[in-house]
C-alpha cells in the first residue's frame, strides 16, 4: 500500500495536475495575505485562509482520484491484494496531496500573512483548522470523483456547489448540518477559536468520515 500510495502521488504530480490546483492556491494567498494582518487579526486572516482554499484541495483530492486510467485500478487491486486496500491507498495518496497544500497555505499565513505571530494557543487552533479544511477537502474531492461522478462537467458542479452549500448551511443556526466552515470563521473572528474548537472540530470530523465511507463503499461497488 506504501508503494502504491508513493505511486499514486508521483502520478498526480508529473501529470501536472498538482499546478492546476498549486496557481490557485497561489492566488488565494496572494489575495487573503497581500497585506499583513494586525496582531488583533491574526487568527481571522488564518481561519479565512483555511476556508478560501478548501475548493482547490477538494480539486487536488479528485485530481489525485482521477490521475490513473480505469484499468489501473483493477492492476492496484490485484497488487496490493484486495479492493479494499486500493480504495485505502487512493484516499491516503490524496490526503497526502491535500495536507501538502494546508500546510503550505498555513505556512504562508505565518510567514507573510501576520504582522504579529498569534499566542501558541490560537497557532495550535489554526494549524487545526488548515488540517479540518484538508481533510474536508478530501471528502468533498472523494465524492467528486470520475469513479462517484462520471461527468466531468457534473463533477465540477456538484464540488462547487458542495462548497456552497457548506458556506450557507454552516452560516446559519443549524450548522451542524454540514461541515461548519462559516462557524469556523466566525469563531476566529469574535476570539473563540479555542474555546469552540472541539465542538467545530467534532462535526466536522464526523461529517468527513461519513462522507469517506460512502466515498468507499460507492467506490468498491463501481468499476
Amino acid at each position: 500500500m506504501t508503494a502504491l500510495v508513493v505511486f499514486r502521488v508521483t502520478a498526480y504530480v508529473r501529470s501536472h495536475r498538482a499546478y492546476q490546483a498549486l496557481l490557485p492556491v497561489l492566488t488565494v494567498l496572494a489575495i487573503v495575505h497581500g497585506n499583513r494582518a494586525p496582531a488583533e487579526s491574526g487568527a481571522t486572516a488564518l481561519a479565512d485562509s483555511a476556508v478560501l482554499v478548501l475548493p482547490f484541495l477538494a480539486w487536488a483530492a479528485r485530481s489525485v482520484l482521477d490521475t490513473e486510467p480505469d484499468q489501473q485500478r483493477v492492476v492496484s487491486a490485484t497488487a496490493v491484494g484486495s479492493g479494499t486496500r486500493e480504495v485505502v491507498a487512493g484516499l491516503l495518496a490524496a490526503l497526502t496531496a491535500c495536507v501538502a497544500f494546508a500546510a503550505l497555505v498555513f505556512g504562508w499565513g505565518l510567514a507573510w500573512g501576520l504582522s504579529v505571530l498569534p499566542s501558541p494557543a490560537v497557532t495550535l487552533a489554526a494549524a487545526a483548522l488548515h488540517g479540518l479544511a484538508a481533510v474536508t477537502g478530501l471528502a468533498l474531492g472523494a465524492l467528486t470523483s470520475r469513479a462517484i461522478v462520471p461527468s466531468p462537467a457534473l463533477s465540477i458542479m456538484g464540488l462547487l456547489a458542495g462548497y456552497l452549500a457548506m458556506l450557507l448551511v454552516s452560516a446559519s443556526p443549524v450548522y451542524w448540518l454540514t461541515v461548519p466552515v462559516t462557524a469556523w470563521m466566525k469563531a476566529a473572528t469574535a476570539g473563540e477559536l479555542t474555546a469552540r474548537l472541539p465542538v467545530l472540530a467534532a462535526v466536522s470530523l464526523a461529517w468527513c468520515l461519513a462522507a469517506v465511507a460512502t466515498y468507499a463503499r460507492l467506490r468498491r461497488t463501481r468499476p
